[in-house]
């Protein structure tokens, strides 16, 4: 399967080129120019792009330069278009790599070179695809899956296994796709991630409207992927998974569901794949009080839609991703917003963030060969393990209070200063700006929405512990009692109760909530001991707060399951479930990495932690260390029967 978009041909008049090359990526640009000349002497050339960075896309280049490439491009598209669009051949790998090192400003190590000609796919060949040869369709038919969750993961995997002609169902609560995407309907709900890397690499989108789109537009494009590569008809809506045994003697899951009309029935399937996420069971703070509020309250993964805000007395408790995209939007419509703090946030400036995609850059990517693919990587290197120097602490920095290292206090130094450009008063400033280190809980994207929004004279920003909810509104520790007509809880979610509130049974009746407790794990996140042919996507330890995009580490994931799965058919086994001692070591080695990063912190609570204080859900790992342990499943890892 081709992993591109088709290039349109170029039919526009020179006028047109020169208006859209006014707004093209020059980095970006210069690859394809590449690619269209065959000439690699722009890669020896004085024009040369800085050390990329994340969210800027220009390489740091002066006017001058700019326009030196753009009259190049000019001529190169035009001839292009004029000779009916034959590309020479693809660039040999060496030359790829220096393509790569050039673009970004800095070398691309060897280690790397692998990792992203994949990503890159220059070739149109999808690399992450699983071979499937040897094994009989029959076989395939015979090997039942059932895929819990229709988001991100779960519609990956099912492509997957379309491809692969494994039948499979996937069983999803909700009555739509989309999983967090189709659940968190809040105002100002968008994507913190760029949108040209945040989509499946072999269906990439050209047609995004604005660079972080908001959730209407990823639930389409999610919802689009099941028509376009035929699985819709293997979704089950509004059919939950209640409980799954395995049946060793038959070595299949018994799955019970219950359907939205309170019907239950039993399924079997030989193995399960968990898509379910970390970030799909809202939580609610116990708070005194809670039941006696007289207004409307909910968590704002449940919006009300029902509950009209205009002119009223708002309080939103939480300023985590959540709030600080909810907020700026009530604000807009609310008489008076108190917004609740129980601690700040640090924030990555990104003028882009509530940014249109102009006509002239979506031309570009739907009819400059390769610009794409090339501007994608663009996206993804500079965060692709480009921040883990930031992250891990040194033992001999003198202000482990407020950063982990050398770099990591310049970035302390770097947001606090954008903050302080934004904000006069000393008391707010002093409220907005985190004492912990950056990095150790979510970094949010900002483009000034967020501190302006405080300023306001209809908000007001909250730090006082909350003492209780009362009928009229919330009263915090310094006994202010403040008069809300609503309650909005932006205070995120249930992250350390996997696959909860389900009951999965393993081998010999073990459950998997009591194995758990409140420390998950799973080998790689993705297999448990004592549990055959269960497979978790986005599981324990998966999520990505250091680099990258959660798709792409979907991609390895889902690459590695259908790895497993075709080594039971291949081999002809019914069932596997990774040793002890290899899942037992891999946590020694999680721990203790884990140790060394500032997710492990002292000085703050984040979801990342349980309630021990230890880190459950984040990687510690690089990315290309997880690419390469997920390319394919080590069978010595596994008990095979």
């Amino acid at each position: 399967m081709s992993r591109t978009t088709e290039i349109l041909p170029i039919t526009e008049d020179d006028a047109f080129l020169k208006r859209a090359l006014e707004r093209a990526s020059i980095p970006t640009l210069m690859m394809s120019l590449v690619h269209l000349t065959g000439d690699t002497s722009l890669l020896d050339g004085p024009v040369r792009p800085a050390t990329a960075v994340m969210g800027e896309v220009d390489g740091g280049l002066t006017e001058e330069d700019k326009a030196t490439i753009r009259a190049r491009a000019l001529d190169a598209l035009r001839a292009w278009r004029d000779r009916g669009g034959t590309l020479p051949p693809p660039p040999s790998p060496d030359t790829v790599q220096r393509m790569m090192s050039f673009m970004v400003g800095q070398d691309v190590p060897d280690e790397y070179v692998p990792m992203m000609m994949e990503e890159l796919a220059l070739d149109g060949v999808d690399q992450r695809d699983v071979a499937w040869d040897g094994i009989a369709p029959e076989a395939r038919a015979r090997f039942r899956v059932a895929v819990i969750g229709a988001g991100m993961s779960g519609i990956l995997t099912a492509i997957k296994l379309e491809q692969a002609g494994v039948p499979y169902v996937v069983l999803e609560k909700n009555d739509g796709v989309g999983g967090t995407w189709f659940e968190n309907t809040y105002p100002g709900c968008r994507v913190d991630v760029a949108n040209h890397f945040y989509c499946y690499s072999f269906a990439p989108n050209p047609d995004w409207t604005e660079f972080f789109s908001q959730r209407a537009e990823i639930t389409d494009y999610f919802e689009r992927c099941t028509h376009d590569f035929g699985i819709r008809d293997k979704i089950r809506f509004r059919t939950e998974v209640v409980s799954a045994t395995w049946d060793d003697s038959r070595a299949l899951w018994s799955i019970r569901v219950r359907t939205a009309d309170g019907r239950e029935e039993t399924l079997d399937a030989n193995a399960i794949v968990s898509a379910v996420g970390q970030l799909n069971r809202p939580k609610i703070p116990d708070l005194r009080g809670r039941e006696s509020f007289r207004g409307p309250q909910f968590h704002s993964a449940q919006w009300r839609h029902d509950v009209d805000l205009t002119g009223k007395r708002v309080a939103v408790i939480g300023t985590g991703a959540s709030g600080f995209q909810l907020v700026p939007e009530l604000a807009k419509v609310a008489s008076k917003l108190f917004v609740f703090q129980r601690s700040p946030q640090w924030m990555s400036p990104n003028p882009r963030y509530h940014s249109k995609v102009s006509e002239e850059k979506t031309w570009l990517l739907r009819h400059v060969p390769f610009y794409g693919r090339w501007y994608r990587f663009l996206l993804f290197w500079p965060g692709s393990d480009g921040l883990m120097p930031s992250l891990v602490v040194d033992p001999q920095w003198p202000h482990q209070e407020r950063s982990v290292n050398e770099l990591n206090e310049l970035t302390r130094i770097y947001f606090t200063d954008y903050m302080q450009q934004q904000v006069t008063d000393p008391e707010l400033l002093a409220k907005v700006v985190p004492t912990y280190p950056p990095f150790g809980k979510r970094m949010l994207q900002d483009n000034g929405t967020w501190l302006s929004t405080l300023q306001r004279d209809n908000v007001e920003l909250v730090t006082d512990g909350i003492r209780e909810i009362t009928e009229r509104g919330v009263r915090t520790d310094d006994g202010i009692e403040r008069e809300v007509d609503a309650i909005v809880f932006a205070t995120g979610f249930h992250a350390n109760r996997f696959l909860w509130p389900m009951q999965i049974t393993g081998r010999g009746g073990i459950e998997l909530r009591e194995r758990w407790g409140d420390d998950p794990r799973a080998y790689l996140g993705i297999t448990v001991p004592d549990f055959p042919n269960l497979f978790c996507l986005y599981g324990p330890g998966t999520n990505l707060a250091h680099a990258g995009s959660i798709i792409f580490h979907s991609e390895c994931q889902v690459r590695y399951v259908a790895g497993c799965l075709a080594a039971l058919l291949r081999h002809r086994r019914a069932a596997m479930d990774v040793k002890h001692h290899v899942h037992d070591a891999y946590y020694e080695r999680f721990d203790a990495r884990h140790r060394q990063l500032v997710f492990s912190h002292p000085g703050m609570t984040s979801w990342y932690k349980n309630a021990a204080g230890k880190v459950t859900t984040t990687s510690p790992w690089r990315l290309v260390d997880y690419w390469g342990w997920t390319k394919a499943p080590d069978l010595d890892d596994y008990e095979l029967r």
